[in-house]
């Protein structure tokens, strides 16, 4: 058996922003085209009016200020609301490879490798542009990897996932080094004409690169243990996919076709069950929570991470403890962690340990525990 490592991550971030007030301006936009258009129905009453967002609005219910995305012209077009990107041949390169491309060469670069050496890809994301080939196939091959790749969805805890598996395959010998990549381009399945939840996503792509502790060729984090669990929930939801078509109104523009969620169900329900699953894996590694100098969590809503904070900590996090990345890059679905990991773990010595978890739509939550090296 091997053990584990982490030894470099790298995080791409799309040149574009959007800020809270640039969002709630286009959001408001479409608003009153919407109401102008409706005016009838709404006032007899047979339809609702939308109401306006605003940037209090925003910042207090999630802690965010702006975003990233590929193309904030579509987004913030009132007669459009979603990106627009370029169509390609499928002799070009998909823009999830693309961007992959970037994060796992900072990630190869930070350990000293060349994609030559990675002889497993994982493409962990919430959303893929396409069913097959598999992304991680197409990303296997740009960067001149050998051995297999594959695709896998778990939501916003794939980055977890994909690091239990890649680092279980590492423990067996069935892969030397593997690359984790996340992709998230989740501007392309958010609705932005909901005003509960235009303001939650961004885009990013994030990669992390596992090895055996004994190959790594500076300091890392030994990957000590991972635990993953689910239990099915409608809460988060999105219904698109490829029997659409099949369906009596599958084409019509229906609003389950993207991002959905019961947010004050998803904070009662998830809650309770990511701090439990913390909790007990400490307890399974006897560690005891004053033994992590650090959580990376999820980032989905400052408020959540403060609670799960207080509640795995036992008191209120100190700065530096717990660290959020949201309020600039808002919810990158599985990336937040490693964004969040790749900025605020190069300050740890040798013996100190932390944890990353995500957790998100399944309900589904995975937690690493790594050691400084």
């Amino acid at each position: 058996m091997f053990t584990p490592a982490i030894t470099g991550t790298g995080v791409f971030t799309p040149p574009e922003t959007i800020t809270n007030d640039e969002l709630v301006a286009a959001f408001n936009a479409y608003a009153d085209r919407y109401n102008a258009e409706h005016a009838a129905e709404i006032a007899a009453g047979t339809l609702a009016a939308k109401d306006h967002s605003s940037s209090e609005f925003i910042h207090k219910a999630s802690g965010i200020e702006s975003r990233y995305v590929m193309d904030k012209t579509g987004v913030l077009d009132p007669a459009r609301m979603y990106p627009q990107l370029r169509q390609r041949s499928d002799d070009e390169p998909g823009i999830m490879a693309e961007i992959a491309l970037e994060a796992c060469a900072r990630a190869l670069a930070a350990a000293g490798r060349e994609g030559s050496e990675v002889d497993l890809v994982i493409c962990a994301a919430s959303n893929m542009e396409r069913a097959y080939p598999a992304v991680a196939i197409e990303i296997q091959k740009l960067l001149g990897a050998s051995g297999f790749a594959f695709d896998m969805n778990v939501a916003c805890s794939s980055a977890t996932f994909g690091i239990q598996a890649a680092a279980d395959m590492i423990r067996t010998g069935s892969v030397r080094r593997a690359l984790v990549v996340n992709p998230e381009i989740t501007s392309g399945h958010l609705e932005w004409r909901d005003r509960d939840c235009h303001f939650i996503f961004g885009d990013v792509c994030t990669a992390t690169l596992i090895e055996r502790r004994a190959d790594a060729k500076a300091g890392g984090f030994e990957i000590r243990s991972s635990r993953c669990a689910t239990e099915f929930s409608n809460n988060i939801r999105n219904n698109n996919g490829f029997l659409r078509r099949t369906r009596p109104d599958g084409l019509a523009d229906r609003r389950d076709m993207q991002f959905m969620q019961e947010g004050r169900k998803v904070f009662k329900e998830v809650l309770p069950m990511v701090c439990a699953h913390i909790l007990g894996h400490l307890a399974e590694e006897g560690l005891a929570p004053t033994a992590l100098r650090r959580l990376w969590l999820h980032q989905a809503n400052k408020t959540m991470n403060d609670f799960i904070g207080r509640k795995v900590l036992g008191r209120e996090p100190e700065p530096g403890e717990q660290p959020n990345i949201l309020q600039e890059y808002a919810n990158t679905s599985s990336a937040g962690s490693i964004i969040a990991f790749d900025r605020f773990s190069g300050d740890f010595a040798p013996g100190e340990t932390g944890l990353i978890c995500s957790f998100g739509a399944g309900y589904s939550v995975g937690s690493v525990i790594v050691e400084k090296f």
